[in-house]
């Protein structure tokens, strides 16, 4: 029998062969099989679930359906927006392959006047302006229940959705708590009923339905996704474990048990949020009572904060003239009240995720809160004075309700930013030691604690935020003047959800801006920037004389003499010198940054392919002499 032999050059091109069609299955077959070990190299593990949405996605009791709607046809012009909505499906497909079947993903494009646009805006999604041909673009994320019975790859009549949400726009800006977004839609998604809020105050937030009063606009919009519990301090000594979050206002004189009540909540993993304030001027309590008792419409929880290493002042106020809101007085004259602050973006915390889409919070007669030295809490800010701010006494503030130009004599700022809200963390020991041994008694946080504090009340009445106008029908509009109901909302959201939502913070974005560029293009900036201010002022001064020596400028009949005639051609020829010369220093102000690109790019598209190429020439004939020196 002949033995066929093969040269070693057809063995090495067979080997070759068959590793190119292993690498093209393997390419193709990753996605599939290799699904779950996927290995993520950036730098900031943007493609990594935190702990938290990964027990949130492979916990889901029920199957749900997800719908992003993107206008890919209409976007095809916008890169940035483009690039970030690869970020956003290649999230939720991560998502999916950790949902053990329980999630599923549709990307839909919703072409004008299509079924799809009708639905997208059907489930309240907000078009942006600006796409090719003046299309809108829609980008948002819609989310539905399905039968649990619903078979994963049937499209029957099981896939009727039952309970819907939606992310109505991902907005780029927003980049940094597009995890946090996803997770908390489907753990909402996730939930039978509306999450059980508790709620103790001492100011009317609830109206009064005996006299007509309607409840506050903050605690009607809180009804809408939550169920408000008002829990009675009188006759509390526990708080039930499946309140997901508790809303402590104005706690004024609040009984040593209900404090207990309070105390052991917390210890015990509640989620609770303070809102005291210095001078309440929603507190419809007279200042004295038929007793004799002063009530100096102040509250304070002196002895919980001092278990959490908290400093309050209920007699102390934040005055802040650089913020102050522009009241009218008795006088029909105006001024800006230092003690009435409009909060902007600069004051308000961007890195947190319930302060990180609000634009303004009003705030009145605020207090301000602090760490006790030698306290292992952390205090995170969410909301702060600017340093134009002094702290004054209440007494002080309350003198000058008729006169707040007074709180402005011998002003002086002492350069603190003072933290009127803010979230705290630690491990919390108990403020009542002596209650020991009561039974179910909790000495101790089991771990970090968290607790949001708020030093005002007045933020959340309608007066400091809220506009009411009538209709054409004769019925009241609400129109909001800042975000102060926004703010409470979101911190119920955020706090009302499991513990792993919680633990999703706000992550690094995707974008990662060309700094070079950005540092070349500011040195451009100064280099350049007097030069072309000076060339575009002589040219607006040629063009005003030029517009005065022309003929038209002249009345009927006039006309135009030989040395006007040369002045004209002087200017025209000045004008077209100054036009060239503009465009030699725009030319200038780009000259480094093209330089630097063809610099890029002859490193990218040239050297290193060179310096790959070469290394393989010079292993294959270092190969190559070795093999003729052996034979």
């Amino acid at each position: 029998m002949a033995r066929i032999h093969f040269s070693r050059r057809t063995v090495l091109l067979g080997l070759l062969v068959l590793l190119a069609a292993a690498f093209v299955l393997v390419t193709l077959g990753s996605s599939r099989w290799l699904r779950m070990g996927r290995v993520d190299l950036t730098a900031d593990k943007l493609y990594t679930l935190t702990p938290g949405t990964t027990h949130i996605v492979g916990g889901l009791r029920a199957p749900l359906r997800l719908t992003l709607y993107f206008s890919s046809h209409a976007a095809r012009d916008l890169p940035q927006l483009r690039s970030y909505e690869q970020r956003v499906s290649e999230m939720l497909q991560e998502m999916v392959a950790r949902a053990h079947g329980r999630l599923r993903l549709q990307i839909v494009d919703p072409v004008p006047y299509s079924d799809d646009e009708a639905s997208a805006e059907g489930y309240g999604l907000t078009p942006i302006n600006g796409g090719t041909n003046g299309e809108r673009v829609f980008f948002g994320l819609v989310g539905s229940t399905l039968p649990a019975n619903a078979d994963n790859d049937g499209d029957g009549d099981e896939h009727v959705p039952g309970k819907t949400l939606a992310i109505p726009l991902f907005d780029p800006s927003r980049e940094t708590f597009l995890e946090y977004d996803i997770a908390k839609l489907l753990f909402e998604l996730d939930q039978p009923s509306k999450p059980p809020i508790g709620l103790i105050s001492s100011l009317p937030v609830e109206g009064n339905p005996v006299i007509g009063e309607e409840p506050w606009t903050v605690m009607r919009q809180l009804g809408q996704q939550f169920d408000v519990k008002t829990l009675d301090p009188a006759k509390l000594t526990r708080i039930d474990s499946h309140i997901k979050a508790l809303l402590l206002i104005h706690p004024k004189h609040l009984p040593p048990d209900a404090q207990y009540a309070v105390d052991q909540y917390v210890l015990g993993g509640g989620h609770l949020v303070i809102f005291v304030d210095p001078v309440a001027e929603m507190d419809n309590t007279p200042f004295v009572d038929s007793n004799g008792v002063t009530d100096d419409h102040n509250s304070n929880l002196s002895r919980l904060f001092a278990a959490w290493g908290v400093q309050y002042d209920p007699q102390k106020v934040v005055l802040d003239r650089s913020r102050g809101l522009r009241i009218e007085l008795a006088d029909s004259s105006s001024m800006s009240h230092p003690a009435m602050l409009a909060l902007g973006q600069q004051e308000l915390n961007h890195d947190d995720v319930i302060t990180a889409s609000l634009q303004r919070i009003n705030v009145s007669s605020a207090g301000y809160f602090d760490l006790m030295p030698g306290t292992l809490s952390r205090m995170f800010p969410l909301m702060q004075s600017t340093t134009d701010a002094e702290v004054v006494s209440s007494q002080r503030v309350r003198e000058s309700i008729n006169n707040p130009a007074a709180l402005l004599d011998n002003y002086r700022p002492d350069n603190n930013r003072y933290v009127i809200a803010a979230r705290l963390r630690g491990q919390f020991g108990s403020a009542f030691p002596e209650r020991a041994g009561q039974p179910g008694h909790v000495a101790a946080a089991a771990g970090n604690a968290e607790v949001i504090l708020v030093a005002d009340t007045d933020l959340l009445s309608d007066r400091l935020w809220v506009s009411y106008t009538q209709s054409l029908l004769g019925q009241p509009q609400l129109s909001a003047l800042a975000n102060n109901g926004d703010l409470l909302t979101n911190i119920a959201d955020n706090l009302s959800g499991s513990s792993a939502l919680l633990s999703i913070r706000g992550r690094v974005s995707s974008q990662r801006p060309f700094t070079r560029v950005q540092a070349l293009r500011a040195a451009a900036d100064q280099k350049y920037l007097s030069k072309m201010q000076e060339l575009q002022r002589e040219l607006a001064v040629t063009r005003t004389r030029l517009s005065e020596l022309q003929p038209s400028k002249a009345g009927r009949g006039d006309t135009v003499s030989s040395e006007q005639r040369a002045e004209i051609e002087q200017f025209l020829q000045r004008q077209l010198a100054i036009n060239k010369a503009l465009r030699d220093v725009q030319h200038q102000f780009n000259a480094e940054i093209d330089a630097l690109g063809l610099r890029l790019k002859f490193i990218n598209i040239v050297l290193v392919p060179s310096l790959v190429i070469l290394v393989g020439l010079l292993y294959g004939w270092r190969r190559s002499r070795r093999s003729r020196r052996r034979a």
